[in-house]
């Protein structure tokens, strides 16, 4: 038996250490929060990505009584995206929330779905998805779902 150890490479900074393009991704993102239907949870997710062509497109996560119908304001970004734009490569991702108190100090995680779905988008494409995780203590900036999805699943698994 063997170990195999694996590293990830996440860097945190200061929203103004980021580019103005990311800048500007981050607050999309944070704007989004606005659009959260979340009268459940109270937790207001938005989410902002940028297109190959530099289009940003938008979503806020939605809730619905009966919970397992709700979608994560990530997911709902790349499926719209996907619909209207399938021909442009998703490059980068913007994340924030709130809940009662205002925005988070700390960034919040896509859940494992939407991991899977960033993957399956870098795998479509063929290129990394750059992430940016916004908290107002900082910002995570992640160059692939990878380093948050290591061990992954796609297409090429089932061949």
């Amino acid at each position: 038996m063997k170990n195999i150890k694996l590293e990830v490479n996440i860097k945190f900074c200061a929203l103004d250490e980021l580019s103005s393009e990311e800048q500007e991704l981050v607050q999309a993102a944070i704007k989004a929060t606005a659009n959260s239907y979340s009268p459940y949870s109270h937790f207001k997710v938005g989410a902002a990505l940028r297109l190959a062509d530099g289009e940003i497109v938008i979503g806020a996560n939605q809730e619905n009584a009966a919970f397992p119908s709700g979608l994560c304001a990530e997911r709902s970004a790349i499926f719209a995206a996907q619909s209207q734009r399938p021909d442009q490569a998703i490059t980068m991702l913007a994340i924030a929330a709130k809940n009662k108190k205002g925005l988070l100090a700390d960034p919040v995680t896509p859940c494992g779905a939407c991991r899977q779905v960033v993957l399956e988008m870098e795998d479509r494409y063929k290129r990394p998805v750059r992430i940016l995780l916004y908290g107002t203590n900082g910002v995570y900036c992640i160059n692939s779902i990878k380093d948050l999805l290591p061990l992954s699943f796609v297409d090429s698994s089932m061949h």
